[in-house]
This record gives structure tokens, C-alpha cells and sequence, in this order.
């Protein structure tokens, strides 16, 4: 058993990752291979498929490089979710662009079908608001434009999937999606689990172009072909967010995550029949034998706040977080990043990105201190609607952004909460290789407790509660005039 590893890659939006993590749970390697995101045109977000397939293969080649390829006993995967693209079912031929979840393409196509009436039944058979976030309208955008009369669809010979099932039938030749990732889609029916026939319709998708659904630990195909020997099997397969809230410990209702990544996804468990508030989202977390479900706010902006400032002004992220820091506030300046309008606990699709309070005296480091407290505001806006279902004690945050101490101490503050920082950077893989061992039977639930080690926790400050309150009325101040913005 000392011997024995599980791989577990994470495919993202700005990278895909990879860890080997030993059968003690330590994380003996880690690689990281970038993905680039092209916008072709404004409120069109996309990746190339074929470039997310290599970074996922290299990545793997990278992490697993002079190890003997027996000792990789499972793999776990762990994805982006809502992205969505089409391929050809006999050559594996992409077809079209990998529609990115921050795509915004699809919104006349959710106002069509609001204005026709469909937003309550979506949202009732699906848990989520009808929204160009998720895949179903992007599934009809690339359909309208490459089999407008759905014969290909129909006859399977075009496909369509999530990045998971994308990687799945790329790495182990099945055309599956897991049970988390296509309770993203809308297509799926949170509550029985299955394609819906009704969103089908409403959608214009056919049930025979979409991939079978699996729960979490499968089962699914086995890997095929170097470098990993033929036939490792795969045991564990979660969308990113759902992985981390796993890598958390969180099993039970109560506990909340917050990822600072390229958006943010704040999420806990729930009971399935708890109701939830229409601000947020139910989702299936995971399928290890039970579903457990999550409820969760999504927002669009937070880690690409950052991406956006540093390539308008030509500074890395580096750049603009010691920058901010060089800074005791904003200047009274606030960056609202509604790019494509507003997610949780707004959804509002009109909404539009402001910068508010700009003075001749406000220079770089007040607008990145700004884009970067945008941010822990977004959270703290979602934060206040979740309390209303059960009472939060702790934050635990994970995602490239919560290793600045800054936004961690902020978040901490404006919420009136502690902040417990992952020790791992990397949760979403870790999440899926905690799962992908335990189905593989190398750990169990107790020895999973014992590999989860907190980092430092950030407490909120005693003088911070009349700053709080001033902030956050401006704050709220700026969202209303994005809200009204033109």
C-alpha cells in the first residue's frame, strides 16, 4: 500500500492540474499546465478543445514522469462544469469551440425563453435560474448553429458533453457525465437525476446526442494507454467546486466553502427538502452510493476581475496585489464586476460593470485594491442570503485568490465571521483524489478526516463593525447603480 498513488487531475478555466497523492495522503507531486481563454467577440468566452485535451495529457505525463505506471492504483477528475462543447461521435473531432460557463452568448436565447413563460418551470425541475451560465442554452446555440434540424444530433453522429464527458470518451472512450456536472446543465432533472423530457423540449435538445449519466465513483471506463498502464481505472469523477466542498470535510449541513477562483462558488450541503431562496441554487454535490445535496450561489467575476484590470493596464496579478496593498483603502472607489451581468444572489442580466467614486486623486493601486475587495464583497452579498437557512460559523475558503492575506482578512471582517484558509492551494483535485481512493478502497471515511489540516484562520477584526457597516452601504449604493446603469 505505501506504494500505491492516486492521480487526480483538475481541468479548469485558466489551467488544468495535476497531483499525485500518496496512499498516506500527501501530495508527493504536483504539476500545472496553463489554458488559454479566447474572446472572440464581447460576451463570448472559449477554450479549444483540443488544447484542454493536451494540457489534461501533459499534465498527467508531467505528474506521473519516472513513476512506475503499476503504482497508479485510481484516478480521480475533477472539472470545470457548465462549459459545454459538440464532436463528431466517430472521430472524436471537435466541433465548434468549447463554450466557456462565463460565455454570455445565449442571453437573448434565456430572455426568449423567459418571455415564453419556461423561467418558473426551468427553475423547478432543475434548482438553478434560467441563466446563460449554464449549459442547456449554449447545447441549443451549438446545435441552431451546426445541426440546425437536429439530424446529426438525432442519429448521434454529433455528440455533446461537459468537459468531463469530453475527457471521458478522449481518456477512457465512454460517452458518461457525471451526476454533479450534469445537474449544471439544466437538461437534468435535480430531483429524479435523469435527463428531463421536458427541459429536452424546451431546449431543443435531443435525449440521444447526450452523454449517459453516472453517479460520482462510476462506474466508469477504464484509462487507455501511456503513459498510466491500460485498464487504471477511474473511480472518481466531480465538478471542481462540488470536489473542493469534498476536500473541505463538509458531509453534513452547516459548513460552507467559499473557492476564490476565475468566478466564485460558495456552497454547503443541504437537505433536499430544505427551501431555498431564490438567490440561490440546488445542485447534487456528489453520488458515492447516496446523492447529497449542495445548495449554492455562483458568481461570475472574481479571480477575472483581477485577469481584466492586469490586461487593461499591462501589470501581472502579482502587480496589482502589492499594489493594493500599498493602499489603506480604495480612495472611496468600487468596482462592480458585472462583465456579463450580475450572478448570486442578483441574476441579473441587464446589470453592468461600473467603477464608481473616481476622484483625480485615485490612482492604479486604489482601482486594484478595488477590483481585489469587489470580490470579498460579491461573497459577503451571498453570504448574507445563505445565513437565512442555516447559521454560518466558519467560512473555509480554497482558490488561487485566498492565498491574499489581504482579501482573506477583508472577507473575515465584512462578514463578521472567521475565514479558515485552505493549507492546499489545489482542493478541487484533492477533492477528487479523496474520492477516487476511498471508492478504490485505499482509504476510508476516518482516515479522510484525519488528511483534512486547516491552514490559518483569519478572525474578524473588534474595531471593524462601524467600517463594515459604511462599506457595505456603499457597496450596495454601487451595485444599484449597476443595476440601473444603461
Amino acid at each position: 500500500m505505501a506504494d500505491d498513488f492516486v492521480l487526480a487531475i483538475d481541468q479548469g478555466s485558466s489551467s488544468t492540474k495535476a497531483l499525485l497523492v500518496s496512499a498516506d495522503g500527501a501530495i508527493v507531486r504536483r504539476c500545472v499546465i496553463p489554458v488559454t481563454t479566447d474572446y472572440p467577440r464581447p460576451g463570448w468566452v472559449e477554450h479549444s478543445p483540443t488544447l484542454v485535451e493536451y494540457s489534461v495529457r501533459r499534465a498527467i505525463d508531467d505528474c506521473v514522469e519516472d513513476v512506475d505506471p503499476r503504482a497508479v492504483v485510481a484516478i480521480g477528475l475533477s472539472t470545470q462544469r457548465e462549459s459545454i462543447m459538440a464532436w463528431d461521435a466517430e472521430t472524436g473531432t471537435p466541433i465548434g469551440p468549447l463554450i466557456s460557463w462565463q460565455d454570455r452568448r445565449t442571453a437573448e436565447i434565456c430572455r426568449q425563453l423567459t418571455d415564453a413563460g419556461h423561467a418558473l418551470t426551468i427553475r423547478e425541475r432543475t434548482g438553478l435560474p434560467l441563466d446563460p451560465m449554464f449549459s442547456a442554452p449554449k447545447a441549443r446555440w451549438l446545435l441552431d448553429t451546426f445541426d440546425p434540424d437536429r439530424t446529426a444530433a438525432r442519429h448521434r453522429r454529433l455528440i455533446l458533453g461537459t468537459v468531463d464527458s469530453w475527457l471521458l470518451t478522449r481518456l477512457a472512450g465512454t460517452h458518461d457525465i457525471e451526476v454533479g456536472n450534469a445537474s449544471r446543465t439544466q437538461l437534468m432533472n435535480v430531483h429524479t437525476r435523469t435527463w428531463d423530457d421536458e427541459l429536452l423540449a424546451i431546449f431543443d435538445v435531443p435525449a440521444e446526442t447526450l452523454p449517459t449519466i453516472r453517479p460520482s465513483i462510476g462506474p466508469f471506463a477504464a484509462w487507455r494507454g501511456a503513459p498510466l498502464r491500460d485498464g487504471t481505472p477511474i473511480t472518481a469523477v466531480m465538478a471542481d467546486s462540488h470536489a473542493a466542498l469534498f476536500a473541505h470535510g463538509i458531509r453534513t449541513p452547516g459548513g460552507i466553502k467559499a473557492t476564490y477562483g476565475t468566478g466564485s462558488s460558495v456552497m454547503g450541503i443541504i437537505d433536499s427538502g430544505t427551501p431555498l431562496d431564490d438567490a440561490l441554487c440546488l445542485t447534487v454535490a456528489w453520488d458515492d452510493g447516496e446523492p447529497a445535496y449542495a445548495v449554492e450561489a455562483n458568481i461570475r467575476s472574481s479571480g477575472a476581475t483581477i485577469e481584466w484590470l492586469g490586461r487593461t493596464v499591462g501589470r501581472t496579478a502579482t502587480d496589482l496585489a502589492t499594489l493594493a496593498l500599498s493602499v489603506p483603502d480604495t480612495g472611496g472607489v468600487y468596482l462592480v464586476p458585472a462583465f456579463g451581468g450580475l450572478g448570486a444572489p442578483w441574476w441579473d442580466d441587464a446589470a453592468t460593470a461600473i467603477i464608481s467614486g473616481l476622484t483625480l486623486g485615485t490612482t492604479l493601486a486604489h482601482l486594484a485594491r478595488a477590483a481585489l475587495e469587489s470580490i470579498a464583497f460579491q461573497i459577503d452579498d451571498v453570504l448574507t442570503v445563505a445565513d437565512r437557512l442555516a447559521p454560518i460559523t466558519t467560512i473555509h475558503a480554497d482558490g488561487g485568490a485566498a492565498s491574499n492575506d489581504m482579501l482573506m482578512q477583508l472577507q473575515a471582517d465584512l462578514a463578521a465571521r472567521p475565514v479558515q484558509r485552505s493549507a492546499v492551494s489545489e482542493l478541487s483535485a484533492l477533492g477528487a483524489a479523496y474520492l477516487a481512493g476511498r471508492t478504490a478502497g485505499i482509504w476510508d471515511e476516518r482516515r479522510l478526516s484525519a488528511f483534512t489540516s486547516p491552514g490559518e484562520t483569519f478572525h474578524p477584526g473588534v474595531a471593524a463593525q462601524n467600517e463594515r457597516t459604511l462599506k457595505r452601504a456603499a457597496w450596495a449604493d454601487a451595485i444599484r447603480r449597476a443595476k440601473l446603469a444603461p
